[in-house]
């Protein structure tokens, strides 16, 4: 368990992220693609489905021993919140309302954030533009870890800390690579949420609070899900900084597992997104994928070619000119 990993840093490239060629070329062939880059009808009812049952289930928690609240934290409220966040990552590309209606998305997704007991939506949008953007960019994209995690989490011991400390990670790491400047919408997010979290600590007291906070850390944390954060862009075949997973946990997970698909299309929601693949399937079909994002944690945490550093990352233009 104290092997260090073999990666000493990042895969630096000098090209430009590959999504936005495939994409011109893909509609080119296939012009019929642009019929999926409408709304999803359902994802509001989903979404309002899913926070009012993780809100029931929060009240009925009240009651329940700690062990028994944590238990259940882990094995259905981590996977109610869990996919909320991927709810909320859809809402980020106005996947509900349209582009027409951005507001009306925002504001789901703020809905959306309620049983995630802490203020996350309004500024994952603000980052993950820039994630789409510049795909692996050097100071731009806050999804490619540190080169400090890649040095500390460089063991197996260390990379499974590293895992389950995802959304403490997550939530720091904007702030020292790329930080912005806070939104008005980001203010409102965290009145919201703030005002949500007293009214329900006023009427259900200490443990609904706790049975949400522990959802959203456990559920985010090393948590078989939470296999399609290491899935998505970590390198496990080198020269390829994108993969896509096709099995079920899709269903809980709005299709966010068809990643090489929604990086080509990111207007297309989730739902639409199988078609996609069948639409075109030469541009899929021979890239290497995974089959179980539980194998990746596992792979990641015991193979010494994988870890914070195994990701392609690349020097952009508008980095450059802001040093």
């Amino acid at each position: 368990m104290g092997n260090s990993s073999g990666r000493t840093d990042f895969e630096w490239v000098y090209t430009d992220q590959p999504h936005t060629q495939r994409r011109k070329e893909m509609l080119a062939k296939y012009p019929e693609l642009k019929t999926l880059m409408r709304p999803d009808p359902r994802l509001k009812w989903t979404v309002l489905a899913l926070v009012g049952l993780q809100l029931a289930v929060s009240w009925l928690a009240r009651g329940l021993a700690w062990r028994w609240l944590l238990l259940l934290a882990y094995v259905f409220g981590g996977c109610v919140n869990h996919a909320l966040t991927l709810a909320i990552h859809d809402l980020s590309h106005n996947a509900a309302f349209g582009t027409g209606r951005a507001g009306l998305n925002r504001w789901l997704a703020v809905v959306a954030n309620l049983p995630i007991a802490l203020p996350y939506a309004a500024s994952f949008k603000k980052y993950h533009v820039d994630h789409h953007r510049y795909l692996g960019g050097h100071g731009l994209d806050v999804d490619v870890p540190t080169s400090l995690e890649g040095r500390l989490f460089c063991t197996p011991a260390r990379k499974l800390l590293w895992l389950a400390l995802q959304p403490l990670v997550y939530t720091l790491r904007p702030l020292c690579v790329n930080p912005k400047a806070l939104t008005r919408m980001e203010l409102l997010n965290a009145l919201v949420q703030l005002a949500a979290d007293v009214a329900l600590f006023a009427l259900g007291g200490f443990k609904p609070v706790v049975y949400l906070l522990a959802s959203s850390l456990l559920g985010l944390g090393l948590h078989p899900v939470s296999g399609h954060f290491v899935a998505e862009h970590y390198m496990f075949v080198r020269g390829h900084e994108t993969y896509s997973y096709y099995g079920p946990l899709n269903r809980i997970a709005f299709n966010v597992g068809y990643h090489v698909e929604h990086h080509d299309f990111p207007s297309i929601p989730g739902c639409y997104l199988p078609q996609v693949r069948k639409i075109a399937p030469e541009y899929y079909d021979h890239l290497p994928q995974h089959h179980s994002w539980m194998k990746v944690l596992w792979d990641f945490v015991f193979e010494d070619s994988l870890g914070p550093f195994a990701r392609v990352k690349r020097v952009c233009k508008v980095a450059e000119d802001r040093l």
